[in-house]
């Protein structure tokens, strides 16, 4: 009999990479950033039974070794500005674009504060969907536990657009507004992103991390085991050889000629992406346009 092959071991964090703890005076920058946003939100409370979602790639590396790696090791899930890394845009530094746009937002509250004070981002899933509630951002999702909205706020359009519409759990009206932009949005855009302040807890505040298919029998299933929450699966991204005049439509030539290049079978996979990520970081910008493309034209569900 073939004895199962053991769960691998968080690798060890170094003086050079590991990042503390979050400490105890993070709710006090956090109040006072929640207060901010509620002040601009009005609306109905959120309806029961929708949550918050945080997407992302489990296999795009930070120092080297898988992003899931780093969250089985650490425990927690850090903001950007902790861990140097981004889906979306990163400039963090002071005086940056995401600084800025976070100045503006939370009226200053967090300028002062540590890195590990700063919010995470994730999206409101608004419609349930299987894949969460911003696909554009990764192929896989951690689920959120309800007490988690309390300290949660959110806006749309996306904080680098300089939104001036905001919401907290017991004043949205961002559904309407949503609502009212499906028609001309990519439907990439479609969502409503949510701010969560102080810090996330896998084990305390996460119900569950939702993997594509595409990585089980993979380390990203093991370390996804070793995270403290539970473990699900969506049915799973793959986009074919056929949708490859599409991407060159939707972003540019180059990326439709970089996804021709990552087949590994009949369809694209988000575990292809991650092959091409462990192969050099030359084509990183690039490969976020591939994934937009197989998260646009390869969803398991309806855009």
């Amino acid at each position: 009999m073939v004895k199962p092959a053991p769960t691998p071991k968080p690798p060890p964090a170094s003086k050079e990479t590991a990042i503390p703890t979050p400490k105890s005076n993070t709710p006090c920058s956090a109040d006072r950033a929640i207060d901010h946003v509620r002040a601009k939100a009005k609306g109905p409370p959120l309806a029961p039974g929708l949550c918050v979602t945080i997407n992302f790639h489990p296999d795009a590396l930070h120092d080297g070794a898988p992003m899931i790696a780093s969250l089985a090791r650490d425990g927690f899930y850090r903001s950007q500005f902790e861990t140097g890394i981004s889906n979306g845009a990163l400039a963090t530094g002071r005086g940056a674009g995401r600084w800025l746009w976070e100045s503006r937002v939370f009226g200053g509250a967090y300028e002062d504060d540590t890195p590990a004070a700063r919010p995470k981002y994730g999206a409101l899933n608004h419609a349930n969907r299987i894949t969460g509630g911003s696909p554009r951002f990764g192929s896989a999702h951690l689920r959120l536990k309800p007490g988690v909205l309390p300290r949660t706020t959110f806006c749309h359009p996306d904080s680098h657009l300089g939104p001036h519409d905001f919401g907290v759990a017991d004043r949205m009206g961002l559904l309407a507004l949503l609502g009212a932009s499906q028609a001309t949005a990519d439907p990439l855009d479609h969502y409503i992103e949510a701010h969560i302040h102080g810090p996330l807890s896998l084990k305390n505040d996460v119900h569950a991390i939702v993997l594509d298919p595409s990585h089980r029998g993979t380390a990203v299933e093991d370390w996804a085991r070793a995270l403290g929450c539970a473990t699900e699966w969506h049915p799973g991204f793959r986009m074919s050889r056929a949708r490859l005049d599409d991407c060159a439509r939707y972003r540019d030539k180059p990326t439709a000629d970089l996804a021709r290049s990552l087949f590994d079978g009949e369809f694209l996979t988000p575990s292809c992406l991650g092959k091409a990520r462990r192969n050099g970081p030359e084509h990183t910008q690039t490969l976020k346009r591939v994934w937009h493309c197989i998260a646009r034209f390869g969803p398991p569900d309806a855009l």
